[in-house]
This record gives structure tokens, sequence and C-alpha cells, in this order.
């Protein structure tokens, strides 16, 4: 079972996450105090096939800086927990995902070393009451804790919700591509070094 459990506390969030890299994402229960972000993980586990089981309580009454961010930071560190040392991952994937007008590029390398190179234009700075600067804040936080080699490119786009929909969603295949099993390796590390 490829599992993890993370617990964070800091003086700005208290985070519980645990998540499944085998689900299916339709058991998922997503609890982060932020409407928007919980919609956002809902699409993220359903179309990547990750279950979670994630709470948050977090200072919302500043702003959703925090909790974004450090929810990222928690289920980067659960992914390359429930990853441990990747033996048999696909390790690479790439998606040009379509949402209504927006499309969004997306490409990852489970690497072992964490980056995040983003080019998003929100037409707006708000979707709600969530500012769409946190949308890289999170996918910086997730990329850098989990290891990953992160790409996300907006090709089109006028809809702010569209866009940072348009992110998760392609997150969520590529992940779910990249992650999982090449039966035809086996056991291996997929890097000529050896390892990840």
């Amino acid at each position: 079972m490829r599992e993890a459990t993370v617990k964070r506390t800091t003086a700005e969030t208290d985070i519980e996450l645990w998540l499944d890299l085998d689900g299916n994402g339709s058991h998922s229960e997503i609890h982060t105090g932020v409407g928007f972000l919980d919609h956002m993980l809902v699409l993220f586990s359903r179309h990547s096939g990750i279950e979670m089981k994630l709470s948050c309580k977090g200072d919302t009454w500043v702003d959703d800086h925090h909790t974004t961010e450090d929810i990222g930071i928690a289920l980067g560190n659960a992914l390359a927990g429930a990853l441990g040392d990747k033996r048999g991952i696909v390790r690479y994937a790439s998606l040009a995902l379509p949402m209504d007008e927006a499309l969004v590029l997306c490409a990852a390398d489970i690497s072992g070393r964490g980056g995040c190179y983003v080019d998003l234009s929100f037409p707006t700075e708000k979707v709600g009451t969530f500012d769409t600067e946190l949308v890289e804040e999170f996918l910086r936080a997730f990329a850098v804790n989990a290891g990953i080699t992160l790409h996300v490119r907006q090709l089109a786009g006028g809809n702010s919700h569209h866009i940072a929909e348009g992110c998760f969603k392609a997150l969520a295949h590529v992940m779910r591509d990249a992650v999982s099993i090449d039966q035809r390796f086996g056991t291996e590390v997929p890097s000529t070094k050896g390892m990840l």
C-alpha cells in the first residue's frame, strides 16, 4: 500500500492528512476551511485517484495564504512519503488540459529535486474570496516538498476560475500518470543513477 500520514502544526495552521496513491478519489474527505481550495482539492483527488482525508484549522481570519501554502507543504510531504524509494513508477508525465476557454500545460518529473516553474496570468485578483496568486503558492509548496520538478503554463484563458481549475485538474492527471507503476520495469528505480 502506497499510503502516508502527515500531521503539521504551526502557529498558523493545524493540518492532518492521510493519502493513498492507489485509490480512486471518490471517498476523499477534504475540509480546509477555504471553500475554493476545498473545491480545487476535491477535483485534484478525483482526477488523480489519490484518496485523501484532509482537515485544516488555519488562521483564515488573516487571509488564506498560510492555509493554502501549508496544505501544499503537507500534501507534498505525504506524496513523497507514499512514494518511498520510487521503485517502478513512471516518473515523467505531461498534459495540456482544456477547461472551457482555458488551456493549461502541466509537466512533471518525480526527480527528487523539487522545483516549480509557473507562468499564469489571472485576469482577476480573486475568485470569490480566494486570492488567485495563491494557486502558484500552492503549486510551489507542493512541488518543492514532494521533490517534483513541476512546470505549469497557461496557454489560453480569460476566466480566473477556469484557469485555476485547469491547473489543479492538469496537475491531477499528470500526478496520476507519473506515480503509476510501470509493469515493464518492475521494481527498478526509473533513473540511470539507481536512485531518485
